[in-house]
């Protein structure tokens, strides 16, 4: 008989999450979800991450980023170094690194809807509406209840089918 193992309690909220339709509630649950997913279980991975956070702070991104890369290197299955990196990446203006390590929290985690918006919102800057639109209906089947992305998904609805009038 095979073994049952219990469900994570990431499961268990991001199960919460697609279920909850009152966007407030839903946002305490996405606030839990990224709480559980921020610790990596490893006080040196964490130590890394609260140092990469100084580091961003004081605008020092090359340390920040020495310290994700040690994050990835020593715990390449910790979402959270790949994309805080995705986003240090974003924010220094490498556009490509930030989708590498987008895809890779994606493969790690595909409900991570944080790495989701950021994606949309890259295919959005670069005017692929299309794939932005299906990252935004990606982000929505994990997230239901987040007006803002709904609003993205109808905004970029009716700009592809005003492109095809």
């Amino acid at each position: 008989m095979p073994a049952v193992t219990a469900a994570k309690p990431v499961d268990t909220l991001f199960d919460a999450l697609k279920r909850e339709r009152d966007p407030a509630k839903a946002k305490g649950i996405a606030s839990q979800i990224i709480a559980e997913m921020s610790d990596s279980g490893s006080a040196t991975v964490n130590l890394l991450m609260q140092w990469s956070e100084d580091a961003i702070k004081e605008k020092k991104n090359a340390a920040a980023l020495d310290f994700l890369d040690r994050v990835t290197l020593l715990d390449p299955a910790f979402t959270e170094g790949w994309n805080r990196r995705a986003t240090l990446h974003y924010t220094i203006g490498d556009r490509r690194k930030s989708m590498a390590d987008i895809a890779e929290v994606l493969k790690r985690e595909p409900r991570h809807f944080g790495a989701l918006a950021g994606l949309a919102g890259i295919l959005m800057e670069a005017e692929d509406d299309e794939m932005a639109l299906k990252a935004w209906e990606r982000y929505l089947s994990v997230y239901p209840a987040d007006r803002d992305a709904q609003e993205a998904v109808s905004k970029l609805s009716e700009k592809i089918a005003g492109n095809r009038t």
